[in-house]
């Protein structure tokens, strides 16, 4: 397997990232366009057999999926994972199942937590374009999972709010948002993760807003511009009326404006133990309990 190098690692600013989640995990609700692409990829799980038991919900509250994880697996338990203390009391607060229930427990966990019991599923809705080394958590995912396990996974693509960032270099201002990463080269990552079969696909939508307030509100609550070559300190409201004029200057003749998301979906299995007959081998109980439960492949 191709080793990891840090040097991979995207640009994002950690410092204005950790702002953004703050501010995200203060909002009422998770944003409406990840619980529309959670529907989306919950439709694609239809392509899996395998019926998990355990269900790891990576970014729980933003990526806006329990309600179609439960309704998919009624009987597994969901374990929400959360990139910070905040969000995870969140989720914690969330929960409604009763203190009876399997799926109450250990219910949430931080990111960097041990993950303990090895999971039959990693779901990650629309959280990977905030990572700023996608090759690491990847691997993380690998070891989080059984055997007979598979990641399933949805992000931003580089072709999203191309509106926007033309009209930015228009304007000669730095990028609105950080680069985003090409689905082909994520399925690149997946493999060298330990990943076998990946599939990547991609659509996009477009999105229409009635006025410029209403766009960039929306940009908002979906998080915020962490890129490292951002514009320093505040923005002034001359230039906030700038912005707004020049959105307007782009709108149909109907008064809407309109922007593009890419949205990449993807999704791999864990790569079962190669067995090897000239030296020994050793396999957990473990995954030798996910062998035997997998009729998936030899």
């Amino acid at each position: 397997m191709a080793q990891h190098d840090p040097a991979d690692a995207r640009r994002l600013d950690e410092h204005a990232l950790d702002a953004v989640l703050r501010r995200l995990a203060r909002r009422p609700e998770p944003p409406w366009l990840h619980g529309e692409i959670a529907r989306r990829m919950a439709e694609r799980l239809a392509v899996v057999r395998l019926q998990p038991q355990r269900v790891l919900d990576w970014w729980s509250f933003l990526g806006a999926s329990r309600a179609v994880l439960q309704q998919a697996y009624p009987k597994a338990q969901i374990v929400a994972v959360e990139p910070t203390t905040v969000l995870a009391e969140r989720s914690r607060r969330l929960q409604r199942a009763p203190w009876w229930s399997p799926r109450r427990a250990p219910g949430v966990m931080l990111e960097h937590d041990e993950p303990g019991e090895p999971a039959q599923l990693v779901w990650a809705n629309m959280m990977l374009h905030a990572v700023k080394d996608p090759p690491a958590l990847m691997a993380r995912w690998q070891r989080a999972l059984a055997a007979d396990g598979f990641v399933m996974f949805s992000c931003l693509g580089p072709d999203t709010l191309r509106e926007l960032r033309d009209l930015y270099a228009a304007l000669g201002w730095p990028a609105p948002m950080a680069p985003l990463v090409d689905m082909h080269d994520l399925g690149d990552m997946l493999g060298q993760a330990g990943f076998a079969d990946p599939v990547m696909d991609q659509e996009t939508l477009t999105l229409h807003w009635a006025s410029p307030q209403a766009l960039i509100e929306e940009l908002r609550s979906l998080g915020g511009n962490v890129a490292t070559d951002r514009a320093a300190g505040l923005r002034t409201p001359r230039w906030r009326a700038a912005l707004e004029e020049a959105l307007r200057a782009r709108a149909a003749p109907d008064g809407r404006i309109a922007m593009r998301f890419e949205i990449a979906y993807g999704h791999a299995f864990k790569a079962l133990p190669r067995m090897r007959t000239d030296a020994p081998t050793t396999v957990s109980l473990e995954e030798m309990r996910s062998l035997v439960r997998s009729g998936r492949r030899s």
